[in-house]
Formats: structure tokens, C-alpha cells, sequence
């Protein structure tokens, strides 16, 4: 049986996409509380299905694939922008993709206008009406208004328009930095990626007895395997290790590992991976709302993939790929060394190297010392700067990693941070080494 939380959830998914929600609706509808009926939203805002807009309210929206999570739909638009919007409504769930600058002649503009995009252009309202004829949304700069016609044209095609107070250049860059981010996002690989779903797996109940783990053990050739209630909430694991000498008629709730660590679809690989190393762990249980099981990772698909995101090309870089391509490893005979140039983008308010990325740099210095010595993957658990100096800006610096100690799941590595023949910084990073078994 679903809970009200599950029913409201169920209640949003089958609302028409542009109908709008509200907190008092959904109780009043469904006969629940408030407070439940606003936890239910923002768990659906979570998921992708709803979208809250200031000045609009929320509406149910089109979930987005994450193959396509760089387009923008229009209602996010206007959050970007703090936008209002004018007329159509009805049409904020579409997305774009493209926008084109108004700030050309008419006929000229309208070559680069089609069906999906955003015009931004600012009081002009014949560019207004003949955008939205074309099947272009309209986001008018400035803080300017257009003619009611305008508005109703847009209502009839159910295409927005969006008035801001920001000027174009502004809302391009805006536009252009939300589009940026969402390919950065697009790019990080979480638990939804790769779980096994729960279809495809195995788990046990409460109230099974031993004997049903021997009897999945002999299937599968698996040792670990959550544990669920009847409502297929997470309650435990039980691992090889929880019923050696244990009697087969026992009850797998009095043998199993109790709140074991679990995760969200949405917690990054990276995460899943430092948990299962530090904890010492081979299998996480994933769930979704309500804190019931819709899949798991175990320590091999965690690790294969950390292997797969390395060899991905970066779409949208992040500031960390900024600063790494201006690091150059340096031929020696005796010992590693790199260089770097120090950026304005690197820079603190006062022009000198910012710690941060004195941090990235040590941490990415270290990271490659450590590979040559042994390959895979590694995260790091701290980094430590016992001696640092300002460097200022346009200078060039060397970095020199020292691998201090390497064992079976440690590595240890002392950096210098070299200027003009000077040490201007040292620093230690410990690391987490990931092996490859399964």
C-alpha cells in the first residue's frame, strides 16, 4: 500500500505537463496535512517533475533525460533571469534550444529565429510578434513591457514571454553560465547511472531464514545482499561473515548488519567510492523516497566506472580543468617536476595565488606521482600546507612531488612549490589508493 507521501507523488506524475500545483491544492484534493502535501512538492521539484517559478508558482514539467539535461526548459529561464512572465503561460515547460540576440534589422534577425528558440531582444514589438510566429519564445530586456496583442498571441501559441530588468549582454551570459553548468552536471556520473535496479538483483526480508541465503549464495555466487521490510524499506545487509556457524532456521533480522550505510540515486560515484574504501564496505544498498531499496552498487561497478570517467572528454570544464591545463610536467632525470603559470583566474582579491588552488595544484601533483608508481584510482583524504608564501600574479612556479610511502591502500606524498629557485610552499597529501578487486 502507498503512503501519502508515495500517493501525491503518484497524484503529480499524472497531472498534464503546464498544470500548476499548489501546497493547498494537493491537500485539500487528497485530503492530507500541509506540511505533508509541501514535502511531497519539493521531493517532486527534486525529481525532476515540477518546477517552482517566483511570481508564477509551480507547475508540473516534462522530466529531463539526463542525455539532454543541457537545454534549458523556459520556465528555467525565467528563475535565471528573474524574469516575469507576460503571456504564455502554458508553454514554460518547453524547452530551448538555442537563443538569438535580437540586435539586428528585423528581416535580418528573423533568419536565425525558428521553432524552440529564444529571442532576446528588448522594446521592440514588431520583433516580438514576428518571434512568436516563428515558434520562438520571447524574453524582453530591460524591464520593458510589450502590447496586449502581443500577450495574446503568445497565450494562443502557448509560447512565453518574458520580460527582465536585466540588460542583454547580462541575460546572454546568464543564459549561456546555466547552460554551461548543466553540462559540467551532465558529466558527473552518479549512483542512478549505475546501479543494478532492484529487478535485477537480489535481496532478502526480515523475516527469511538463513537457509534463503545459502540458497541465493549457491545461485549467484554473491555473499552480500540487503535486507528489506515488507514495505521494501532498507533495514540491513547480511554478508557471508554475519551467519557463518549460524543455524539455517534462524531469522535473517536477528543475523544482519543493522542502518547500514546506503545511498540516493543522485550521490555522485565519486562519493559511493571514498564510502566503500574508508568504510572497508563491497556492496551499497541505493534508495529512493521513503527510504525503500531500488537498487545497488557493488565496490566493481563503483571502481569501473571511475576508470570510464577518466577516459571521458570533458564537456564543460570546471574551474579544477582550468587550472590543470596550465600544468606542464617538466623532463628530469632525477626526479618529477612540473610548472605552472599563474593566471589572473587564479589569483586572490590582492593578486597573489589563491590557496585554493595552491590546494588543487598540490592535490593534481601528488595525484600524478602516485600513478607512476601505481596505477588506478585514488581519493584523497587530506592535504596538509605546513609552509606557504604569496606568489604573485603572471608568475611562473615549479611544483615537486615526493612519494614519502606507498602500501596496498595508502599513499603519502610531500610537495614543494618552487619561485625563482626559492621554496614559496610545502605541503603533504595523504591518499586513499583503490584497488581493483571485486
Amino acid at each position: 500500500m502507498l503512503t501519502k507521501h508515495e500517493q501525491i507523488l503518484q497524484h503529480i506524475l499524472n497531472l498534464d505537463v503546464g498544470s500548476k500545483i499548489s501546497v493547498r491544492q494537493i491537500a485539500k484534493d487528497l485530503t492530507v496535512s500541509e506540511g505533508t502535501a509541501y514535502r511531497a512538492i519539493k521531493e517532486a521539484e527534486n525529481q525532476g517533475i515540477v518546477s517552482t517559478i517566483e511570481r508564477v508558482g509551480t507547475i508540473r514539467i516534462e522530466r529531463q533525460a539526463k542525455s539532454s539535461i543541457e537545454k534549458l526548459t523556459f520556465a528555467e529561464v525565467v528563475n535565471i533571469v528573474e524574469g516575469q512572465v507576460l503571456g504564455g503561460r502554458a508553454g514554460l515547460h518547453k524547452t530551448l534550444h538555442k537563443f538569438v540576440i535580437g540586435a539586428m534589422k528585423l528581416e535580418a534577425m528573423m533568419r536565425y529565429v525558428d521553432a524552440g528558440s529564444l529571442l532576446i531582444v528588448g522594446n521592440r514589438v514588431n520583433a516580438h510578434e514576428l518571434g512568436l510566429k516563428a515558434g520562438s519564445a520571447i524574453l524582453v530586456t530591460g524591464g520593458f513591457d510589450t502590447e496586449d496583442e502581443v500577450k495574446r498571441l503568445a497565450d494562443e501559441l502557448e509560447l512565453p514571454v518574458i520580460s527582465t530588468s536585466y540588460d542583454t549582454f547580462t541575460v546572454a551570459t546568464m543564459i549561456n553560465k546555466a547552460i554551461h553548468d548543466r553540462l559540467i552536471k551532465k558529466d558527473i556520473v552518479l549512483a542512478s547511472d549505475i546501479l543494478i535496479p532492484i529487478d535485477e538483483t537480489h535481496y532478502l526480508f526480515q523475516h527469511d531464514k538463513v537457509q534463503r541465503w545459502h540458497e541465493l549464495n549457491q545461485k549467484t555466487m554473491h555473499s552480500r545482499y540487503p535486507v528489506v521490510d515488507q514495505s521494501n524499506r532498507v533495514t540491513g545487509v547480511v554478508t557471508s561473515k554475519d551467519i557463518i556457524g549460524v543455524p539455517m532456521s534462524m531469522q535473517v533480522e536477528k543475523v544482519m548488519t543493522r542502518a547500514p550505510l546506503t545511498v540516493t540515486e543522485k550521490t555522485s560515484v565519486a562519493a559511493c567510492a571514498h564510502m566503500m574504501i574508508w568504510e572497508g564496505i563491497e556492496l551499497l544498498p541505493v534508495i529512493g523516497s521513503s527510504h525503500k531499496l531500488i537498487g545497488i552498487l557493488t565496490r566493481q561497478d563503483v571502481l569501473k566506472a571511475m576508470q570510464m570517467m577518466q577516459k571521458q572528454p570533458q564537456v564543460g570544464a570546471t574551474f579544477d580543468d582550468l587550472i590543470t591545463t596550465e600544468l606542464k610536467e617538466l623532463k628530469s632525470d632525477h626526479e618529477i617536476r612540473f610548472s605552472c603559470r599563474i593566471t589572473p583566474q587564479m589569483t586572490n582579491h590582492l593578486g597573489t595565488v589563491s590557496y585554493g588552488v595552491l590546494m588543487t595544484l598540490v592535490t593534481e601533483t601528488a595525484r600524478k606521482a602516485l600513478r607512476k608508481i601505481k596505477k588506478g584510482d585514488l581519493v584523497v583524504e587530506n592535504v596538509t600546507f605546513y609552509y606557504i608564501k604569496p606568489v604573485q600574479i603572471d608568475s611562473d612556479i615549479e611544483l615537486i612531488p615526493r612519494v614519502l610511502e606507498v602500501s596496498r591502500k595508502f599513499g603519502k606524498v610531500d610537495v614543494e612549490i618552487h619561485h625563482d629557485g626559492k621554496i614559496v610552499g610545502k605541503a603533504m597529501m595523504m591518499a586513499q589508493l583503490l584497488d581493483h578487486r571485486s
